[in-house]
C-alpha cells in the first residue's frame, strides 16, 4: 500500500460516476496538495452473482468485462511501473471512454478494445506491451482482492467508487455521486462538505436514486447542460430488483 496517503480512489474505469467523481477529486487534490493513490475495484466481479440478463439492459456485461480487461492493463502497470503510472493511466482511459461521444457504430465492450488501449498507455507514457494484460486472467485473483479490500471499508451494498480518506483509520464511503462536475470555487466547499458528513459516527447513508445522466459526452451531454433524470435503482438502470 502507498505510505503518506491522503485518498485512496477505488476505481473501475467504464463507471460514469467514478469518472465524474475522479475529475472532482483531480481538482480537490491540486488545491490541498493531497497524494491519491488510484486503486482497483471491478464492476464485473462484485456484480459476479448477478444474472446480468435479468437484471441489467444488454450493454452491461459487455461494459462491465471490458472494465474488467482494461483493470487488468492497469494491474501489470502498477507491477511494472508503480503505483504512480495509474493516475496518468486512468485519466487517459477516461478520455477515450467517457470524453467521446456516442457511436452507434461500436461493437459491445468496445472500451476494452486493444487499439484504445495501446493508445492510452502511450498518452501516460507507459509500454504499449502492456495491452497483452486484457487477457491475463490471473490477475484477476489481485483485482478480486482489491475489490474485496473496498467493500470491507463500506459494506457489500454499494458501487463505484468508493473513496477512503486519510487511511487506514480514517473514513471511507461510496461516492458521493455527482453528475456534474463543481467548479474551482465549488470543489474545496463540496469536498469539506462531504468529509464532515462521513466523519460524523452515526451517519450511515444519505441517497436518492433519482440522477441526472452525467454531464459527459458519453451520454451524450454537452458541458453547461443538464442530463435527463433516471432512476438508477441499487446504482444502474437494472431493468428489475
Amino acid at each position: 500500500m502507498a505510505t503518506n496517503t491522503d485518498v485512496n480512489f477505488y476505481f473501475d474505469p467504464v463507471c460514469p460516476f467514478a469518472w465524474m467523481t475522479s475529475k472532482w477529486i483531480r481538482i480537490v487534490q491540486a488545491q490541498r496538495d493531497y497524494h491519491v493513490d488510484w486503486r482497483f475495484i471491478s464492476l464485473r466481479l462484485i456484480n459476479s452473482h448477478i444474472d446480468y440478463d435479468s437484471h441489467f439492459p444488454a450493454e452491461y456485461l459487455a461494459q462491465h468485462t471490458a472494465g474488467l480487461r482494461l483493470l487488468r492493463v492497469a494491474s501489470a502497470a502498477r507491477e511494472e511501473h508503480g503505483r504512480e503510472a495509474i493516475g496518468p493511466l486512468y485519466e487517459a482511459f477516461g478520455a477515450r471512454v467517457m470524453e467521446t461521444w456516442p457511436d452507434e457504430g461500436r461493437a459491445p465492450g468496445w472500451q476494452g478494445a486493444p487499439d484504445l488501449v495501446a493508445d492510452a498507455l502511450a498518452e501516460a507514457g507507459l509500454p504499449t506491451s502492456l495491452v497483452d494484460a486484457l487477457d491475463d486472467t490471473a490477475r484477476d485473483v489481485e483485482i478480486q482482492a482489491e475489490s474485496d479490500e473496498a467493500l470491507a471499508l463500506t459494506g457489500k451494498d454499494v458501487g463505484t467508487p468508493i473513496v477512503h480518506f486519510e487511511p487506514p483509520e480514517g473514513v471511507a464511503f461510496f461516492g458521493p455521486v455527482i453528475s456534474r462536475l463543481p467548479d474551482e470555487d465549488q470543489a474545496g466547499t463540496l469536498w469539506d462538505h462531504v468529509i464532515g458528513l462521513a466523519r460524523f459516527p452515526g451517519f450511515a447513508e444519505l441517497k436518492r436514486s433519482l440522477r441526472e445522466r452525467p454531464q459527459l459526452p458519453s451520454f451524450g451531454v454537452a458541458a453547461q447542460e443538464a442530463g435527463r433524470t433516471e432512476d438508477w435503482h441499487a446504482g444502474s438502470r437494472r431493468l428489475k430488483k
